[in-house]
């Protein structure tokens, strides 16, 4: 019985031990994704703004989203501002990508989810429509970091009920 129990301790100090490389691997592994996330959106912003004539009302501090003004300025920009298009996708890839992260990162038994969109989900221009539309009812919160400002206005909009 000994035998059996010394065994039993083994494989569980074994389980600890990896599941302690496991959990560090993937906080490496996320870290290394955000960081070339904003490599890439850097290069995007120099390509963007080295191309003649592509400069407009929308300015590159906009693209780099440091406030929850800048995103509005992306997702309001003019129809005839040079950089509409990218600017329209942009909003709209920053709204979705964020809320899609959260659903990765809350997926499992043990996810905590702070969102619950009803079916049908709406449209990436309804969201950005809608987001707009909160932040300029809540206009506290323009200079604050645009993805805090987007869980603020998901959770009061969809909370999860519990």
């Amino acid at each position: 019985m000994n035998s059996i129990s010394q065994h039993i301790n083994l494989w569980a100090r074994r389980l600890r031990y990896h599941s302690g490389l496991m959990r560090a691997a993937t906080r490496e592994h996320r870290s290394r994704g955000i960081a070339t996330f904003r490599k890439l959106a850097r290069l995007l912003l120099v390509i963007i703004f080295l191309v003649p004539g592509l400069a407009g009302a929308v300015t590159e501090e906009d693209f780099v989203a440091e406030t929850t003004r800048n995103l509005v300025n992306l997702c309001t920009v003019s129809a005839d501002d040079p950089l509409h298009r990218e600017a329209i996708h942009f909003c709209q890839g920053y709204i979705i990508g964020a809320y899609d992260f959260h659903i990765a990162e809350s997926a499992g038994p043990s996810g905590n989810r702070l969102v619950c969109i009803p079916e049908p989900l709406p449209s990436r221009n309804q969201a950005a429509s809608m987001f707009v539309k909160w932040v300029r009812a809540h206009p506290q919160y323009m200079n604050e970091s645009p993805v805090e400002t987007e869980f603020r206005f998901l959770i009061a909009k969809w909370p999860c009920k519990k």
